[in-house]
Formats: C-alpha cells, sequence, structure tokens
C-alpha cells in the first residue's frame, strides 16, 4: 500500500468512513505482508474497532489472510470445524475441542483450527499439548491423517505465519479487533461445513453470509445467553440463537438444553481452570463422566450432526427437538462406547513416531481467537 494511500485511508476512518471490500483485502494484504504495522496500524484497527466494523470489511479481512495462508491440500472434502472466535471472557472449560473428538467417534471427518487461548484460560492448542496431541508442521502427514483418521487439529501460526505482523500491535491495543473474527473463517483446510461460535451476537448474520459467500455448503453461526453474558457456545445457562446458512439462504433458529432433553445449569458449572486441569476434564468426559460439562458437550455435538450433514434437525424453518433429543443420544452413544476416547487415542498415538512435531513452545501463537 502506498503511503499517500495509507494517508487517504487513515483520514477516512477517522473520519467514520466504512471501507470496501477490495479496499479491505488490501489494507489487511499489507498487514499480512509485514509493510504495515506500529502506529498507522494501531490507528486503524482502533479507528475501525470504535465506529463498528462491517460485513464487507470482514469478508474482505478474511479474503486478504486466506491469500497468504499456508493450506492444507488432499484433505477431506466433507470434513466439519467446530470452533468459536473466543472473547466471550467467561473462561469455561474447552466444549468445541471435546465436541471434535465425539464427532470424530460418530465417524464424521473434523479438521480443527485452533490457538492458544486469548480470552480463557486455555484455549484448544494448550489443552491438546497437555493430552499430548502437540502441533504438526508437516500438512501432507496432516492430509493423510485426516482421511484415514478422520480427525486433525491445526494449529493456527503453522498456517498463518504472516499473522505475526500484527501480534505485537494487537497484544499492545488490549482488546478486541477485526482479528479476532477472522481465524474461524479462515480454516487451512478449507472445509465447507462450520459451526463457529461468536461471542458477540451483532456478528452472527455476518458470519454466516461472509462464510456463504465464500463458497460454504453449511454454516451454523452460534451464540448463547447465559447468567453471566453472552458465550460463543450453546450451552446449558440459557437460551442459543443460531443464524444458519444453508442451499444458499440465511435462517433464524432457536435452541435451548430443555429442546435437547436436558437440564438447565449456570456457566459457572463448567468453569475451566488452566491447560493442565481442562485436559484432565476432558479425559474424564470422554472416559464417561457426567454432568454439566457432558451435557454441554452433547448439545453442541448434537448440533454439529446436523452442520456435518449427518443428521437433519430442522422441521418448518425450527429445530425439532425430537430430532435434536436423537443427535444428543448419538453423540452420547458415541462416549458411553469409547468411541470418543479411541479417537483421542488415535490422535496421540498417531504422533508418537513422528520425529518433525513442533512443540508448542517453539513457536509463537499469535491472539487471533481461541478457536
Amino acid at each position: 500500500m502506498e503511503e499517500g494511500d495509507l494517508r487517504v485511508l487513515m483520514r477516512d476512518l477517522a473520519g467514520g468512513g466504512i471501507l470496501s471490500e477490495d479496499r479491505t483485502e488490501a489494507l489487511f494484504s499489507a498487514i499480512m505482508t509485514g509493510a504495515l504495522g506500529g502506529v498507522p496500524l494501531a490507528s486503524i484497527l482502533t479507528a475501525m474497532s470504535v465506529r463498528g466494523e462491517t460485513e464487507a470489511e470482514l469478508r474482505g479481512a478474511v479474503r486478504a489472510v486466506r491469500s497468504h495462508m499456508l493450506p492444507l491440500a488432499g484433505g477431506d472434502p466433507d470434513a466439519v470445524d467446530v470452533c468459536g472466535t473466543g472473547g466471550d471472557g467467561l473462561g469455561t472449560l474447552n466444549i468445541s475441542t471435546a465436541v471434535a473428538f465425539v464427532l470424530a467417534g460418530m465417524g464424521v471427518p473434523v479438521a480443527k483450527h485452533g490457538n492458544r487461548a486469548l480470552s480463557s484460560r486455555a484455549g484448544a492448542t494448550d489443552v491438546l499439548s497437555a493430552l499430548g496431541i502437540v502441533p504438526d508442521e508437516d500438512f501432507e502427514r496432516q492430509a493423510y491423517r485426516l482421511r484415514e483418521d478422520g480427525l486433525i487439529f491445526m494449529a493456527a501460526p503453522l498456517h498463518h505465519p504472516a499473522m505475526r505482523h500484527a501480534g505485537e500491535v494487537r497484544r499492545a491495543l488490549g482488546f478486541r479487533t477485526l482479528f479476532n473474527l477472522i481465524g474461524p473463517l479462515a480454516n487451512p483446510a478449507g472445509v465447507r461445513r462450520q459451526m463457529v461460535g461468536v461471542f458477540d451476537a451483532r456478528w452472527m448474520d455476518p458470519v454466516a453470509r461472509a462464510l456463504g459467500g465464500l463458497g460454504s455448503t453449511c454454516v451454523w453461526v452460534v451464540h448463547g445467553d447465559t447468567d453471566m453474558g453472552g458465550s460463543d457456545e450453546l450451552t446449558l445457562a440459557g437460551p442459543g440463537r443460531i443464524s444458519a446458512w444453508e442451499g444458499g439462504d440465511l435462517r433464524h433458529l432457536a435452541v435451548s438444553a430443555d429442546m435437547a432433553g436436558l437440564a438447565s445449569r449456570p456457566i459457572a458449572a463448567i468453569a475451566g481452570g488452566d491447560a493442565a486441569h481442562n485436559a484432565r476434564m476432558l479425559r474424564d468426559l470422554l472416559a464417561g463422566a457426567t454432568g454439566a460439562y457432558r451435557d454441554t458437550v452433547l448439545l453442541n455435538a448434537a448440533v454439529a450432526l446436523h452442520v456435518a450433514g449427518r443428521a437433519n434437525i430442522v422441521v418448518d424453518n425450527a429445530i425439532a427437538p425430537d430430532r435434536l433429543q436423537a443427535n444428543v443420544m448419538q453423540a452420547a452413544d458415541a462416549i458411553d462406547s469409547g468411541a470418543a476416547l479411541s479417537a483421542l487415542e488415535r490422535a496421540t498415538r498417531s504422533l508418537t513416531d513422528i520425529d518433525r512435531s513442533v512443540p508448542v513452545s517453539s513457536f509463537t501463537m499469535q491472539q487471533s481467537g481461541s478457536l
């Protein structure tokens, strides 16, 4: 981006101006190449945050990040991703990571994109590392394992090294920016089916439409209302809202614990801890432990089964409780039969003899969402 163009852009943003999708793509491409950083980048991100980012700006930013990522080719075209943007500040146990194992236990291929914690105490990569599943830099091997084992975890910094150029500024700013939404929209495996949790309900429709416009087949963007604020997961602590993109159309749905045949529980019932604690709770869950954590995972897995195209739960533009409950039973069986735990054990064993795995400590995780 030329210096003159940058000055014009900063002047426009300072006056409350809105960027087009193409202009935003050019801006974020400059960020990804390291051509724009420091005070100018901080000023731009702050101005956009204060004014409120737009859907077109989100699409442009995602296009830029995708164009600079290192993709995973040759995986499974039917794979699904389940992830949250992070940023809800609730510090819960890891829901979407647990859901990934449950889905894999049901034979659903999962290509999960993850990172270290941003707002939670332990993000997906933190917990996976504590479970003995470390990031793998060999993308061909990742694709093979996705095809053979039906489950992989992709560490964001390995596939998005260009994001490092914004890391220092984002850490210095210390508040959410457009970058917090980009991670789940830039899955390196190019999945076309996603269940995405967002920290702020105002982003539900824009994220769904953005992914739909970028070629996704089925996207359910979820947000949960809880007794302690909004959640980027569906929970037992309050009603959940869904913006569903399917067949080129956007519709709005509602879901709740009682619709799934589950008891309501306060969000504190799934409060998390550090990576070791959350990993222990996740393993106990897959080994059959009961309680609020299990039920929360079952609820999310039941919805994710629809997103994966395995079990439709929508009738007459609403979620049918009987179908949702049938999905809950399928997810429960995957745990109780040991299939979900076997998926965890396969993921751990598959790395045993790998000599090119990258320890978590050997690279810096940028804050693109807890995923």
